[in-house]
């Protein structure tokens, strides 16, 4: 299941993605956002140390993705607030640790169909993007752009 924590980083990200202005404050973000302030400034610390967006201070300062909306994958994210996305440790390609009860993991069932859940989410996670989900937000455009292809 997805955290709180991560389920706030994706809204604040996405604000960022869609402000009309180069960044944004904590402050602003966490009333349009309706999150917790305090929370919200130790997740952005986090993405900030992760390199998913910049930071500045002072009156014009704020946060900035740290590259443009289509570089920045859901699963980055996720990996950066939740770790692993795998639900078993012995399935995760970046977080990979022998689970404490498995005598076999060649022939752990467990194992088998819990790899192809983690290949499956990832798999659709590692490829839809910030801006990808803003033009969720916009159906018209979706059905505009692919009118007009």
């Amino acid at each position: 299941m997805l955290s709180q924590r991560a389920r706030y980083a994706l809204k604040a990200l996405l604000n960022l993605a869609r402000a009309d202005r180069p960044s944004q404050q904590v402050g602003n973000i966490s009333d349009q956002e309706n999150i917790p302030r305090k929370f919200l400034e130790t997740i952005m610390s986090d993405l900030r140390r992760a390199g998913l967006v910049t930071s500045q201070r002072g009156s014009g300062g704020g946060y900035r993705l740290a590259r443009p909306a289509d570089r920045i994958m859901f699963a980055d994210i996720i990996r950066v607030t939740d770790g692993p996305i795998s639900m078993l440790p012995c399935v995760s390609r970046n977080f990979y640790e022998q689970c404490e009860d498995c005598s076999n993991e060649e022939i752990c069932a467990l194992r088998k169909i819990f790899a192809e859940v983690r290949t499956a989410v990832a798999d659709i996670l590692d490829h839809r993007s910030l801006a990808d989900a803003l033009l969720l937000e916009r159906p018209e455009k979706t059905v505009l752009s692919k009118a007009s292809v």
